[in-house]
């Protein structure tokens, strides 16, 4: 059983994500970021304030344990002031080179001592523990130090934008290089080991070379941010789960007893608790880590951490010395690490390389584990380096570190060594002790090199209670991090998902805990989903009208009839979890009693907002349809086009094919165009010759369901309405023949007032008649106005543009309305750009006509203004309206 560790805690001064996922190996080791800075948990983290995944650091040079970042205590000499001091007399006249690399001395001292702990825990295990692989532990810990020294040189050259980036062996890799490294053994035959051993390191060189390419290509293309979908609770989950992996790791490690034989049983429940000796052995490390946390409870500083773990193996010899105890015997009762008696030099790797001996089918056959372990390398850079960003308040680019990650992953499997990437809590940690520059990153190269050459010997030197105590101190910071700190931070619903998530990873295994956790975290979230409004609003289209300029009496009868539309605004995306509701609603406007009460004509839905539609939610539609054609309703289709999305989804269900299916761009569009059929019902109906109308928009010859309009009991609403409104329009008798622009002027004004043919009269000279073609132009927006116009035929078109990203408004006004009235009455610049739509004649009142009216008669001049002014009241709060609710 592989366990997959994710060696990121959430610190709350920094987003913590899974973002070091790291597989762990069948054997105890040391685990690798058990020494990653866990000296921030204090005090800090009991902070339930502090975001979740995400936090800010003031950008400020001095960083403390707890993540906080402060000035230096002015008159308190801090260990690093003491260092700062001493560099700042030593590098007198030396140069800021000098003086910065003295500065990092402490950072470099931390970084190295994290690289000996991860070179410890996973270069031994790069290659399995048995068969022909059982004596390169320390080839695997040169590979280890060669991809880290690899990674480190080139972000310190420039490829980050991290200036003290720290690059390490990617631990991902381990789980999969056994699975490799075991099926190339068995693909050849254990007799042949130089063969064995010649194709797995060309299987190890070559993952390097995949993940390298994969990721400049991701870099490259930047698709470094598709990572950012994956939900934070899972992770958070993950986070969880692996600090109880750590716990169980360090009692592990601590015992030496193999992952594969722990199991959560009585059996084993005996063999650390009711065992003596074993109990000896792992509870000194649990005791060390829990005294840890106290102190760093109580005190902040970021040298704490390594002079902590720096104190206890002096310590542990000087008990030795004291007792003169034999440490071979220590060795052997598991108090020290057993190195073996090797004394190969670091580049013996080389030496099993031989391409003449590959058995190429063999390399072939661990194609599918290469894909498998690619997969896992590049889940995590992509969230590394955000999360570092705003821990270090640097900004950087995802995708360029990507492409230095490809450059670092190349060069490595180039070499003949493992995949490598940026190290999230390495870094934090180095640049908290000073080491935020390209030089310390040198350094620390540097003295990864030096590990390097020295070899493995001095690691049979290390107590194993100190890597038990840093895997313990992780371990259970993320446990308190994931259940105890985000107790109060996060829903009910992602809750039980974390501690899922953790249960599962810890009685299966990793990857199966991640799976389970995307598998819930898609049920709740349909289940959030389906509970939200996807109903934005449902009102009568009474409320509201188009933004046509329509003659007085029609808009009073449109006013009235419009009862019979009803409109439906849906938001969000609609799946089978919220088309239910919609449903639900519109069979509630159908069923008997609500019919009887509102009979309605059209059902507008307006889909501007929603994002999508599943297939389950288009074949409700269509079911609805089916409904609505029952009761002869028009279903009206607005908000979107055939050829987006929503569109593609409900055409290929068949419904915009469907009879009695109408689709507009626009909610205003489809407002008009019922409005239109409702008067060209009435003057249809009617059995007496009436004048004209010209209605603006889509020009339709059929009415959708005549039989609703003239036989249905719907058809009394209309005719009441229009008798009451339109039948009282108050144009004169056609036998008097009265000349234009009276007529045109009682059509406009007579709902208003009674227009007396002796009093306006003499406002007729005033007026121009204009003949304007389709397309012409009459005024531009912000241009100084030059007069109003009276529509007699034809119809305009006004187009009003706001300021970006405001979408513009179109106002139609048709024949028997008046266009241009406030700009010409106020002498303001024109607020639209008007045209032409159709060929029009209209009565023109040029600004210059307009004052010499007032002069000449200026009781008439304020009638016609009064007029004028009542009609654009109303014309201006339809606007509004259509303004305020076009969303």
């Amino acid at each position: 059983m592989h366990r997959s560790l994710s060696v990121i805690r959430e610190q709350p001064s920094a987003p913590v994500t899974p973002t070091d996922v790291r597989e762990w190996p069948s054997r105890p080791v040391a685990s690798r970021d058990s020494s990653r800075g866990r000296e921030s948990t204090g005090s800090e983290s009991s902070n339930e304030s502090a975001p979740l995944l995400s936090d800010l650091e003031a950008n400020h040079r001095t960083y403390h344990a707890n993540g906080n970042s402060h000035p230096e205590a002015v008159g308190k000499r801090s260990t690093r002031g003491t260092v700062k001091e001493v560099a700042s007399r030593l590098a007198r006249g030396t140069g800021p080179v000098a003086m910065t690399a003295l500065r990092s001395i402490p950072a470099v001292i931390l970084g190295t001592l994290l690289n000996i702990l991860d070179g410890i825990s996973y270069g031994m295990i790069i290659f399995p523990a048995a068969g022909v692989f059982s004596n390169l532990g320390g080839a695997g810990v040169s590979m280890f130090f060669v991809s880290a020294i690899v990674a480190q040189l080139i972000y310190s050259a420039g490829a980050s934008g991290f200036a003290g980036a720290n690059g390490s062996m990617m631990i991902e890799v381990v789980p999969f290089f056994h699975l490799i490294a075991n099926g190339i053994a068995d693909e050849i035959g254990e007799e042949n080991v130089h063969a064995i051993l010649a194709t797995t390191m060309v299987a190890f060189a070559f993952s390097s070379i995949l993940t390298g390419l994969t990721f400049f290509l991701l870099g490259a293309l930047r698709l470094g941010t598709l990572i950012g979908f994956f939900p934070r609770h899972i992770l958070v989950g993950c986070i969880g789960g692996v600090g109880v992996f750590l716990v169980i790791t360090g009692l592990t490690v601590s015992t030496r007893m193999s992952d594969d034989d722990f199991s959560l049983s009585w059996e084993t429940f005996k063999f650390f608790v009711l065992n003596a000796r074993n109990l000896a052995l792992w509870l000194p490390a649990f005791g060390l880590a829990v005294l840890l946390r106290v102190i760093t409870h109580k005190w902040e500083h970021q040298l704490i951490f390594p002079i902590y773990f720096s104190i206890i193996p002096a310590i542990f010899y000087i008990v030795v010395a004291a007792a003169r105890l034999d440490l071979g015997q220590l060795r052997s009762s598991g108090w020290l690490f057993d190195m073996g008696a090797s004394s190969e030099p670091w580049y013996h790797f080389y030496s099993l390389f031989d391409f003449r001996a590959v058995n190429w089918a063999a390399f072939g056959a661990t194609m599918p584990t290469q894909f498998a372990l690619l997969f896992f390398n590049i889940l995590h850079p992509p969230l590394n380096v955000p999360a570092l960003s705003v821990s270090l308040n640097h900004d950087v680019d995802t995708d360029k570190e990507l492409v230095a990650h490809g450059y670092s992953n190349l060069l490595a499997g180039l070499i003949g060594t493992v995949p490598n990437y940026l190290v999230y809590v390495n870094t934090l940690l180095f640049y908290r002790v000073g080491g935020d520059t390209r030089v310390s990153g040198f350094m620390l190269a540097g003295t990864t090199t030096i590990l390097l050459m020295v070899g493995t010997g001095p690691i049979a030197y290390i107590p194993v209670m100190v890597v038990g105590a840093l895997i313990f101190v992780l371990g259970i910071d993320l446990v308190k991090e994931a259940l105890w700190d985000t107790r109060h931070r996060v829903s009910r619903m992602e809750y039980i998902t974390i501690a899922s998530i953790m249960v599962v990873m810890t009685v299966w295994d990793f990857v199966m805990g991640v799976l389970f956790g995307i598998v819930v975290s898609c049920v709740f979230f349909v289940v959030q989903s389906s509970q939200r409004r996807s109903i934005r609003a449902l009102y009568s289209g009474d409320s509201v009208m188009s933004t046509v300029r329509r003659p007085g009496a029609h808009r009073a009868y449109l006013r009235e009839v419009s009862k019979q539309t009803t409109i439906l605004r849906l938001q969000g995306f609609m799946f089978f979890g919220t088309i239910t509701h919609v449903e639900e609603a519109i069979r509630q406007l159908l069923d008997e009693a609500t019919w009887q009460r509102t009979p309605i004509r059209f059902l507008i839905v307006d889909l501007a907002l929603v994002a999508g539609v599943d297939m389950s939610a288009a074949e409700a539609f269509v079911r609805v349809q089916r409904l609505l054609s029952s009761k002869k309703v028009v279903m009206v289709l607005c908000g979107f086009t055939v050829e987006s999305p929503v569109g593609h989804a409900l055409r290929n269900v068949g419904l915009l094919d469907l009879n009695g299916v109408e689709l507009f761009a626009t909610f205003n569009d489809a407002m008009e165009w019922t409005e239109n059929i409702y008067l060209r019902a009435w003057f249809t109906a009617q059995k007496t010759e009436v004048l004209p109308v010209t209605l603006p928009g889509r020009q339709d010859d059929v009415i959708p369901f005549p039989g609703s309009v003239v036989d249905s009991p719907r058809r009394a609403a209309i005719v009441s309405a229009g008798w009451r409104t339109i039948a009282r329009d108050h144009s004169p008798p056609s036998d008097q023949m009265a000349p234009e622009p009276y007529n045109t002027m009682v059509r406009a004004f007579s709902p208003y007032e009674i227009i007396d043919r002796e009093t306006y009269a003499p406002l007729i000279p005033y007026l121009t008649r204009m003949s304007v073609p389709e397309g012409a132009v009459l005024w531009v927006q912000d241009e100084p106005p030059d007069g109003l116009y009276i529509v007699e035929s034809g119809i305009l078109r006004a187009t009003y543009r706001f300021a970006e990203p405001t979408p513009p408004m179109v106002e139609s006004m048709v024949p028997g309305t008046i266009a241009g009235e406030l700009s010409a009455l106020s002498g303001l610049e024109r607020n639209a750009t008007c045209v032409v739509e159709r060929a029009a004649v209209l009565w023109k009142l040029t600004t210059e006509n307009l004052a010499r009216l007032g002069e000449e008669r200026p009781e008439l001049a304020r009638a016609f203004t009064r007029l004028i002014l009542k009609v654009a009241k109303l014309d201006y709060d339809i606007l509004i309206t259509a303004l305020a609710t076009r969303q």
